[in-house]
């Protein structure tokens, strides 16, 4: 073998590798975010697992703040959807417009991609715009395509949907449909701080303290640790569990 060969890893120092980018994703985004170690632990096993997560909990809780911290440290492109009553559909996926060349005067369509074609994308309070709206995200959740036009256009890897959504009984929202819900991986309820972890929070954030994220691991590299956690051997009993779990819960 070559001196410019690399040598492969083995299941085993990949899985090491996973373990450690894991850790030190958390300790970037607790360098922000105090506390909410469980919220943060779901996040990271839906991102493994490729699945997408949605997070409920009232205003102020830092939901915002945590998905927009992950982002940064695992270096995804990161785009924030403002769910609003008047968002449409065209708003998150993009569409076609009339783009005229300035030297020849020809006009094509061409299409202007919306903020959906991000790796990271937080839709935030997803529940205050109807389900109309909310449907826009269903193949790019589901296929992790867009197709807009006729033509259908591929989001790129890894993609993932962290949504935020205020409880259902607050004025101005809109219950998610079963088809929404289905595609959620997990649904996180986020929780009020201690109260130790409050005066931290309230110390942090009326001193001069500023954090600088640093970037752990980037896409190709959270491919890989995905692909090590698909090759964890499940035991038939766990099948089993699993499946009378879910049977027993339609």
């Amino acid at each position: 073998m070559s001196p410019a060969q690399k040598k492969p890893i083995n299941d085993e120092e990949m899985a090491q590798k996973l373990v450690l980018a894991y850790e030190k994703i958390k300790a970037q985004v607790h360098q922000v975010i105090v506390g909410q170690d469980a919220v943060l632990d779901q996040l990271l096993i839906a991102m493994l697992a490729r699945g997408h997560c949605l997070l409920e909990g009232v205003p102020g809780l830092a939901k915002t703040l945590m998905i927009r911290s992950l982002a940064q440290a695992i270096e995804l492109s990161f785009r924030r959807i403002q769910f609003t009553p008047d968002l449409m559909p065209a708003d998150i996926t993009g569409t076609d417009i009339i783009q005229e060349d300035k030297k020849t005067g020809h006009r094509e369509l061409v299409f202007d991609k919306g903020p959906i074609f991000s790796q990271i994308i937080l839709a935030d309070e997803i529940n205050r715009t109807p389900p109309k709206t909310q449907a826009a995200l269903l193949e790019a959740m589901q296929e992790h395509d867009v197709t807009v036009g006729g033509k259908t256009y591929h989001l790129e890897e890894p993609f993932f949907v962290l949504a935020t959504q205020n409880p259902i009984e607050q004025e101005g929202t809109y219950p998610l449909p079963e088809a929404q819900r289905d595609r959620f991986l997990f649904q996180i309820i986020v929780d009020y701080p201690t109260r130790e972890e409050e005066r931290q929070i309230v110390e942090q954030t009326t001193s001069t303290f500023e954090s600088t994220l640093e970037p752990v691991i980037d896409g190709p590299s959270l491919i890989e640790c995905q692909e090590t956690v698909r090759k964890v051997p499940v035991p038939d009993h766990v099948y089993d569990f699993v499946l009378e779990l879910v049977r027993s819960a339609r």
